[in-house]
């Protein structure tokens, strides 16, 4: 089969994680001798001053049209780019795992988690206005939004350590009770899940406090965001965490942290987004059952946390120098020494 997946540069230090990204990808395809057309796209800040439009409709068709989109951060038109992506193609799931990784400075070790954040509603809905003495933004809750979200993260629950913490304000707002009540009503058909429940203000002190006794996150849109970057945080950086954006048709993958544009874009750190593919092949493996994609996307894991733990090619903020061309290369020296598996077709 081949596979057409829509490349969004994006801005800042985007075009170069997504080029590092790609590199690794084209060493897994050959690999496996797996087809992928890469169809690159424009959308972001320079997108709109040079047409008007940070998002152009041949951008969101041909994602439409893709298998998959793998898309870097974006700078000050986030808001015009992700915001409709995820609505228009309804994206209601943003899976963003945070794990210690090896050879990584981290504030805790050993943290495994995954925030599980509904992704088209709340307070980034886009029912907003602002005039020069007032402004406000609706949040929206809905128990439908809410009860396939929860239904995610109980279903990611089975396959971790079982334990779901449901994140909310329902001691403050009414729009958070029936989060809340929808998470419940869905917990009650995964009896074998230990299911906890918790006020965001507290679950961002235990992030900090003790972040092992998480397993899965589940939480309404804004508060997923805030507590994402935190748990990224805690296990050594922005730099290394990936994150998905899936609905029942399409996926969009990201790293987590912003455009950056105020470093020097030859050294970022390409981590984050070539685990956002690792996260991709993962997704295009289960939705179009190919086990090339499957054991592609463990060989990469593999690739990038032997790279981590040997610490010869890491950019400056996991204190190498690194640029992100040369870990790059390197992880496609790895994967293109790497023993193809056996599989069954």
């Amino acid at each position: 089969m081949k596979y057409s997946i829509a490349v969004i540069p994006g801005d800042g230090v985007g075009p170069v994680v997504v080029e590092a990204a790609l590199k690794v990808l084209g060493a897994l395809s050959k690999l496996f001798s797996v087809e992928i057309d890469f169809k690159v796209l424009e959308a972001g800040d320079r997108t709109k001053k040079q047409s008007g439009t940070a998002l152009p409709n041949l951008t969101l068709n041909e994602v439409r049209a893709s298998h998959a989109c793998l898309k870097g951060p974006v700078g000050e038109t986030a808001r015009e780019v992700i915001l409709p992506l995820r609505q228009k193609l309804d994206l209601y799931a943003n899976i963003r795992p945070a794990k210690s990784l090896p050879n990584i400075s981290s504030a805790v070790e050993g943290v495994d988690l995954v925030v599980i954040r509904e992704n088209t509603e709340g307070l980034y809905k886009g029912i907003e206005e602002k005039t020069s003495d007032y402004s406000f933004s609706v949040r929206v809750i809905t128990k439908r939004c809410s009860s396939r979200i929860a239904k995610v993260a109980y279903e990611t629950a089975l396959q971790r350590r079982r334990k779901v913490t449901i994140v909310h304000k329902a001691n403050v707002l009414r729009s958070c009770e029936l989060f809340r009540d929808s998470c419940l009503e869905v917990a009650r058909g995964f009896p074998q899940v230990e299911t906890e429940e918790m006020y965001v203000d507290n679950a961002a002190y235990q992030l900090v406090k003790d972040p092992t006794r998480f397993d899965v996150i589940v939480t309404t849109n804004l508060f997923g965001d805030i507590l994402s970057d935190e748990a990224a945080g805690v296990v050594g950086g922005l730099g290394l965490c990936p994150s998905a954006n899936i609905g029942g048709q399409y996926g969009i993958f990201e790293p987590v942290h912003g455009s950056a544009p105020n470093i020097d874009a030859s050294k970022a750190n390409p981590i984050a987004t070539i685990l956002s593919a690792k996260m991709m092949l993962e997704w295009l493996s289960k939705q179009y059952r190919d086990l090339n994609l499957g054991e592609a996307s463990k060989i990469l894991e593999s690739s990038v946390l032997n790279l981590l733990t040997k610490g010869d090619a890491l950019t400056f903020d996991l204190g190498g120098k690194a640029a992100a061309t040369d870990m790059a290369e390197t992880l496609v020296r790895s994967i293109g020494g790497s023993k193809k598996p056996y599989h069954i077709k």
